[in-house]
This record gives structure tokens, sequence and C-alpha cells, in this order.
């Protein structure tokens, strides 16, 4: 038989309270009658294991029964009161030996029924129902609140409270509350171990069940993250992203409210059930960003660590004040670890980044002058990077850039706000960006046509100019810096224009009108012709990409030519001249001609062959 009042207990609520004024007013026909009343109720919900009545099958908590819960508990109640009467007075006396047992009796069936309401109610536990208060899209149910049960003022407060929870909710808090009544009167009764045994059993169960559902694999250590591929670690680490945010916004959380409201009446019992029950999965779920961020570093997996760095930092504020025990403490530097290692391979693949950019190796020229490869991969991680400002602030704050100094005029303008311009992030992200301008300015000088080398640089900046503009990477390195390569675009056009097109424009006389001998003229027909068609030919491959820009190209060269020729078409190869036989033969574009050609300039065609033979243009044949 069990000794109720002499077991040892893990908390002060197991001892036997001393005597007190109570017991100077409780009679002794009143501990008998508390004792009758007890085993009358107790007695009947008793359910051996040849027992099956009806009362032995049913709950003592369901509607039915609701009176009948309230007469048993208060039973247990009044059967305390008559056993602390007992050991103060009658200490041998054979009515404790039968209150003892009455009380064994009435344990093991309020063991029962805090398992059977945790199993039978288990949707209405979920934590989603106590971290969001979200139960509304689940079945209502029908029990009244065991709240009811209880007749001190301190639960008549509860009960004012629940009455203002709308009816959804109240759904999820009915059995929070029976079982809050039943855990109470066994604590009371020496009886927690028993009772924490159960809840921590149900509880840890339901925990990693739901983990397991969001699809945190237990199993998954050091050395099987570091054998997977990496795009099956990818899937990996995105199902772990959703994984996490579920389960430290609502599992533990719920479980957290459910432990605290649960053992209301023994706090310690019940952050002790909630670090027992939530200690082992969370520690799973956090050591995954801390393996993964121990694999092979390569710059194209940086974004899926910024994801992970940036999803354990986002939630570190909930996880330090949820898990804020010394027995949880294991679990805080998990979390804190898996920043700092994320972290440092953030920081060892941003070095890898800029070594890849210094030493990319390609020797060979991009066709016409297009946008190199380099360009586009380089613009398109710098502007992802660019997303991830708060976290690579943290990231970087520490850690110096090494750079040459005083900087290259150009490395940075004035950023649209005073923060950005000493930003340790807007530094780091423009100074990986004038090493790939640094490199496209080496690449630009393996074309044996300097025009064209031109043409290369200006597609090239412009292309990082349009990145910058379309990203955040505008906010971080401001207009000035924006404005100043944009002019750096048109000098480069300008060269080119200069460069590609300087023999068409010196084949014609600097002054269209004057009057010249006609062989002067017969010559400079001639030697345009034939400037003209080099010009174009050798640039019908060439490309600009923008169109914009390739519009702006085509009337700037449209402006310093055509008006110079159209001056001297008309003063010398005009209608009044066509009595001439020589002005047939070398007078073979008008200035509508020139705007036919120049609007296939410039797109890559690749055609070739003499610009003349092009009937379709409204040129004159040879």
């Amino acid at each position: 038989m069990k000794a109720i009042f002499f077991k040892s207990s893990p908390s002060p609520t197991r001892m036997t309270p001393p005597a007190s004024p109570l017991h100077l007013t409780f009679s002794e026909s009143l501990m008998e009658e508390n004792i009758e009343a007890a085993e009358l109720i107790i007695t009947k919900w008793d359910s051996p294991s040849d027992n099956h009545s009806s009362s032995s099958n049913a709950s003592l908590f369901s509607d039915e029964n609701r009176e009948e819960a309230k007469q048993y508990l208060s039973s247990v109640k009044g059967l305390q009161k008559a056993m602390q009467y007992l050991v103060s007075h009658q200490a041998s006396s054979e009515k404790l030996v039968r209150a003892q047992a009455l009380m064994q009796t009435a344990m093991k069936r309020l063991e029962k029924e805090f398992y059977q309401i945790f199993k039978s109610f288990r949707f209405y536990l979920d934590p989603e129902s106590f971290s969001a208060h979200s139960s509304s899209s689940r079945p209502s149910a029908s029990r009244s609140s065991f709240s009811d049960l209880e007749e001190d003022e301190s639960e008549n407060e509860s009960r004012d409270e629940n009455d203002s929870i709308p009816g959804a909710q109240r759904v999820s808090l009915t059995p929070v509350e029976d079982l809050r009544a039943i855990a109470e009167a066994m604590i009371k009764a020496g009886y927690a171990k028993e009772c924490i045994k159960i809840y921590k059993i149900i509880r840890k169960s339901f925990v990693d069940e739901a983990l397991h559902g969001l699809g945190v694999d237990r199993t998954l250590n050091l050395q099987k993250v570091q054998k997977m591929d990496w795009e099956v670690l990818e899937v990996k680490i995105r199902n772990w992203l959703h994984a996490v945010k579920v389960a430290v916004k609502t599992l533990f959380p719920g479980e957290r409210i459910l432990s605290d409201q649960v053992f209301s009446i023994a706090p310690a019992m019940g952050e002790s059930c909630f670090a027992e029950i939530s200690k082992e999965g969370a520690l799973a779920l956090f050591e995954f960003p801390e393996n993964v961020a121990k694999c092979k570093k390569t710059p194209e997996k940086m974004f899926s660590f910024l994801d992970l760095y940036e999803a354990v930092s986002n939630l570190w504020p909930e996880v330090e004040s949820m898990f804020n025990s010394e027995s949880t403490s294991t679990l805080r530097s998990t979390a804190v670890n898996s920043l700092i290692k994320l972290g440092d391979a953030v920081r060892t693949m941003l070095t890898s980044f800029e070594t890849a950019i210094q030493k990319e190796p390609s020797k060979s020229t991009v066709p016409g002058g297009g946008i190199h490869p380099l360009t586009r991969y380089v613009m398109n991680y710098i502007s992802f990077l660019a997303d991830y400002t708060e976290v690579l602030s943290d990231i970087v704050a520490d850690w110096p850039l090494t750079i040459p100094s005083p900087l290259p005029e150009p490395f940075f303008g004035s950023p649209d706000n005073e923060e950005s311009i000493s930003s340790p992030v807007s530094v780091r992200l423009a100074w990986l960006i004038l090493l790939m301008l640094c490199k496209l300015d080496g690449k630009a000088a393996m074309y044996k046509d300097v025009s064209l080398s031109y043409l290369f640089l200006a597609n090239n900046l412009q292309y990082v100019v349009g990145k910058v503009r379309q990203s955040n990477l505008k906010i971080l390195l401001g207009d000035e810096w924006v404005t100043k390569h944009e002019l750096k675009v048109k000098q480069y056009c300008s060269n080119y224009e200069r460069m590609g097109w300087s023999k068409v424009l010196a084949s014609l006389p600097e002054n269209p009108t004057a009057e010249i001998p006609v062989d002067q003229v017969k010559d400079h027909f001639r030697n345009f012709n034939l400037a003209f068609e080099e010009t174009y030919t050798k640039q019908t491959s060439w490309v600009v990409p923008d169109p914009g820009l390739r519009d702006d190209i085509k009337i700037s060269l449209a402006r310093r030519i055509v008006p110079i020729y159209k001056e001297f078409y008309e003063t010398y190869g005009g209608m009044h001249l066509r009595k001439e036989i020589w002005v047939e033969s070398l007078v073979r574009y008008t200035p509508d001609d020139l705007g036919n050609y120049w609007s296939d300039l410039l797109n890559g065609s690749g055609s070739s062959g003499s610009v003349s033979s092009s009937s379709s243009r409204g040129g004159r044949s040879r």
C-alpha cells in the first residue's frame, strides 16, 4: 500500500502542510463523513481489470458525468483534509490506512482520466490552438468547461476570463481546464511524478510526430549531410526553412502554453515538462544549419546559407525567450553556434567569390563585343546579395575589407543616405563590382579592333548599370554612383563612334558646300563608298544588346555623318548633276539610304558582302 504523506517529493507541494487552524475546527465526525463520502464515489468509479461495468468504461469527465466529476474532485479534497487530521491526531488509526487506500484508488482513476483526455482531445490540444488561436477551423465540441467544478475565487476569475474568449477558442481550452484540475488534485495528493510521467510521454510523442510531419529528419547527422549531393541538400534546406518557422512560431509556443496552463499550480513542473518534451526535437532542428555550415563551401551555395542564417537570426528572439531555462541552455547554444558557423561560411564564400573574379581564366573574346558571361554571372550574383543587406550587415560588420588606398575615383559615389556611405555591405559589394570592371578592361584589350573594345566596354558597363538600377544595389551604391557610370558608358560609346567611323567621316570634305574641282568630288564620293561599305560590312556582326543604348548610338552616328553627307550630296550628287556620267557610277547612296542601312546596324546579324549589292535598300547599283 502506498503511503501518501511520507513519500519523497520533487516539489514542496508534495509535503504535508503543518497543523493549522483548520484542524481546530475539523471535527472527528466531519472526518468520518469525508471518508464515507469519498469511499462512496471513489468505489463507484473504481475500474479493476475484471470489472466491465459501464462506470469503468465511461469517462468521469464526459458531459453526462460533469456533476459526478465535481463530486469526485471535491471528495478527493475532503479525503485529503481527513488524512491531514488523522496524521495529526490518529497517526496509527486504521482509518488512515483506509483513507490512504481510497486515495490510491482515486489517483489511479485520475491517472486514467488524464491519459484519456489527452487521447480523446488530441486535435483540440494541438499547439496551433494555443500559439495562434486558430482552432476555428476545427469541429466544435459540446463539452462544458471544467472550470465550473472549482468554487474558489481564483477559479471564478478564470471562468470570467474564459467567457470573453470566442467559442472556437474555448473548444481547445475546455479539456485543458479538466487536465489542470486533475493535475492539481494529483500534485496536492503527492502524485506529481505519476502525472508528469503521463504528460511527458503523450506530449513528447505529439511533438516528435509533428516534427516528423514537417520533414525534420532527426537521423540527419553531420556525416550524412556532408555526403549528400548539393541538389538533394538544397531540397532539405528549403524544407527546413518551412519547418523551423512552424516549429518556433507554432509548435513549441503551443506546447509551452499548454504545459504552463496544465501545471499552473506548479510553474516549475510546467517548465520542466516543456523542456523535456521539446528539447530533443528542437536540438535536432537547430543542429541542421550548423551541420550544413560545415559542408564544402562554394559560391553557388551562398544564398542557401544566407537563407539559413536569416531564418535562425529572425527566430532567435523567440528561441531565447521560449527556451530560457538552464535545462535548455544547450539548445540556445546550438542556435547561436549555427549563426556563428553560417556567418563564417558566408565570409569564406565571399572571399572565394572575390578570388574567382580575379582569377577568371577565359582568354577568348565575346563575338561582336556583347555581354561577357563574367559580367552576367557577377552582376546577377551581386544583385541577389543586395537582397540580403540586413543579414550581410550582421555577418560582415566586424570583417574589415582590405583594398588599395586610395580607392579609384569611380569606386564609390555618394549613396542616398549617410548611413550607406560607411555601410560595410555597400563598400564590399562596390568593391566586387570594381574588381569585375577591372577584369573587363583586360578582356577589352584582347580585341584587335580598338573601336570594338570600346563597344564591348560600353555594353558591359551598361549591363552593370542596368542591374544596379533594377535591384537593391541602387539603394546601397547611390544615385551618384549610377550617374558616374552612365557617363562612363557614354564616353565609351563616343570613343567607339570616333574610332569606328573615323574613316567614313574623313572621306567627306570639311566644308561640304565649298566649291572644289570635279576630281576631288569624285575622290570624296569614291572614298566615302569604300569607307562606308568597309565599316558597315565589318560592323554587321557587332552587337549592342540593350535596345535603348543601340538606338542612342545609331542616332548619334546619324547626327555625326548624315548632315555632312547630305550637304555634300545635295551640292554634288543631286539631280542637277545627272548629266555627268560619273555621278551615276560613283554616287551610290542617298542620305535616306544611309538611314536604311543603319537600321540593321549593331544587331549582331553577321551579314557579309558588299553593302551596295543589296538593292532592297534603295541604293544605286554599281
